[in-house]
């Protein structure tokens, strides 16, 4: 892999003048050190039982050791069994890490952490005879994991197979799911260290365990964290994680609470979409938090143009606009990203291990799947543009051509704000949608982000209502061809896709935040339209 030693560098010298102050407060109050050891009264008072319970991550480069011998006995046996196609069941931390892990090693894995009922059927679709599912979940009470070890168990039995000898089981211990899973017989159950956060979790047994099954290489990760884990807790302004939290907590005193991130050639595969929940979760809230926008190169919109709102940082050696880039191999990586945030949580006055404003969104989406009344009633779209129904929340322009839509919508995000694209579809067979972020940054010339839905309400979602609320958010939804019934559940896939879109969009709403909601009567038809009309409004 390219870029071995691991390292920070700020490449803008006006930047790098700004942040020594920060860094200097950091090594005078030994918080690196201080970190390492599992210091719960970092953050002060109130963020003082959440840390005690939350600060195992630092070390997980030993802790997880242990782990890597059952996982290769697992892999073997199921080998031995014709068993090589492994799905993971995961949202959030349990799947962006995994993901991220076997695309950089070049491993095969199907991430499910979607409710779109297309996606889930193609994971389906595959080989069930040489397949195992991964359900990972702290508490097994994830709706959307639920859902898929529902559909799995039953796709497993109507073919004639043990389906308890094809679930494998991450999980805290103690928790509900642990003991469902005693109950049911699973084929294995890994206990994670209930002591780290989701997002923390990259080097608990919900990153190594589905990689590892799948091939990836999760002892030589181990070792690379651990090749930089003194380094990262040193009292010292070298110390690469003191670098770039102060960098990044200079930054965001000077206006710049965007944080762009951008691959520069550094071998790993989807970086940036691990770090985007990492530090949107951890600093979004109290108003205040640094906004990661992942962007597809450093010649991509909003990178290469980015203005005084916005910090380019490149994943791998400098290149173009950015004015820090951070070298090393993943692991080291994982390690460095995690204690820079803390960090700077602690710069920014937040705790940076709790999420409350998550469960809004949830609770919300809850609240219409035991009202399925009103997902049917009340929804007559304002307006109807070809294969495009328009919904707005209030104060939204949603009358006319949805160019004019469009340009009234985007003009609405203030000039620092940031523009939101959540699209509830299909990310693989619906994967265009994604160029939809470089064409709205392009023509607004605002930073956009790109999230799927609802994978990313389990990431940027907590920045969305806790952050600086200066963000307009386009939700996409789409017509189900095909819906997908979760057993023993009073829903489809389809209809929990759906109610977590106008759930979200609710809370949004009552957070005053405007949202423009565009469904796709006809996938394919409605997202050429949208192609169009986006490109229309910024001209």
């Amino acid at each position: 892999m390219a870029g071995e030693t691991t390292g920070v560098e700020i490449v803008d010298a006006a930047l790098a003048g700004e942040a020594a102050p920060f860094a200097e407060r950091l090594v005078a109050d030994q918080v690196a050190s201080k970190l390492a050891s599992q210091d719960a009264t970092l953050w002060g008072p109130e963020a003082e039982s959440e840390a005690s319970i939350r600060l195992s991550w630092t070390s997980l480069h030993k802790s997880s050791r242990p782990l890597i011998g059952e996982i290769e006995a697992l892999r073997t046996d199921l080998r031995s069994e014709g068993v090589d196609r492994v799905v993971l069941a995961g949202m959030g931390g349990s799947s962006l890490a995994p993901e991220v892990i076997t695309a950089t090693d070049g491993v095969p894995l199907t991430v499910l952490d979607t409710t779109d009922p297309g996606q889930v059927a193609d994971a389906l679709a595959g080989d069930l005879e040489r397949t195992v599912i991964v359900v990972s979940s702290k508490s097994g009470g994830t709706v959307e994991t639920d859902s898929h070890r529902r559909i799995f168990a039953k796709a497993f039995a109507d073919a004639g197979i043990d389906a308890a000898r094809r679930i494998v089981v991450v999980t805290d211990p103690g928790s509900p799911f642990a003991d469902l899973s005693e109950k049911e017989g699973y084929r294995k159950v890994f206990l994670a260290d209930p002591n780290v956060g989701g997002r923390y979790s990259a080097l608990t047994a919900f990153g190594l365990v589905p990689a590892g099954l799948a091939g990836a290489d999760v002892a030589r990760l181990l070792d690379q964290a651990a090749s930089v884990a003194d380094s990262l807790a040193a009292d010292t302004v070298d110390n690469p994680a003191v670098k770039l939290a102060a960098a990044w907590g200079a930054a965001h005193e000077k206006g710049a609470e965007k944080v762009v991130i951008a691959d520069t050639g550094s071998g790993i595969k989807g970086f940036a979409d691990w770090a985007e929940q990492l530090i949107a979760e951890s600093t979004g809230k109290q108003g205040t938090g640094l906004l990661p926008v992942a962007v597809e190169g450093p010649d991509s919109p909003g990178f290469a143009d980015a203005k005084d709102d916005a910090t380019p940082v490149a994943v791998g050696q400098a290149q173009g606009a950015a004015k820090i880039s951070v070298t090393g191999s993943l692991g080291a990586q994982f390690l460095l990203w995690e204690f820079a945030t803390a960090l700077v949580g602690r710069l920014l006055g937040i705790n940076p291990f709790d999420q409350p404003d998550v469960e809004a969104a949830k609770k919300a989406a809850r609240s219409l799947l035991d009202n399925p009344d009103k997902l049917k009633g009340g929804e007559e779209p304002s307006t109807v543009d070809g294969a495009v129904e328009v919904f707005g929340s209030e104060g939204v322009v949603t009358d006319g051509k949805l160019a004019d839509i469009l340009r009234a919508f985007f003009d609405s995000a203030p000039e620092t704000g940031y523009l939101a694209v959540q699209a509830y579809l299909d990310r693989l067979d619906d994967a265009s949608t994604s160029l939809l972020r470089g064409e709205i940054a392009k023509r607004t010339g605002r930073q956009t982000t790109f999230g799927w839905g609802p994978r990313f309400l389990h990431s940027t979602g907590q920045y969305h209502k806790g952050g600086h609320q200066n963000g307009v958010f386009l939700q996409i939804t789409g017509a189900v061809e095909q819906d997908l019934d979760v057993p023993d559940r009073p829903y489809t896939l389809g209809v929990l896709q759906h109610a977590q879109a106008l759930g979200d969009g609710q809370v949004l709403a009552e957070h005053g935040r405007p949202v423009l909601r565009l469904h796709l009567t006809d996938r394919a038809a409605g997202l050429a339209e949208l192609v169009r009309a986006v490109q229309e409004a910024g001209e």
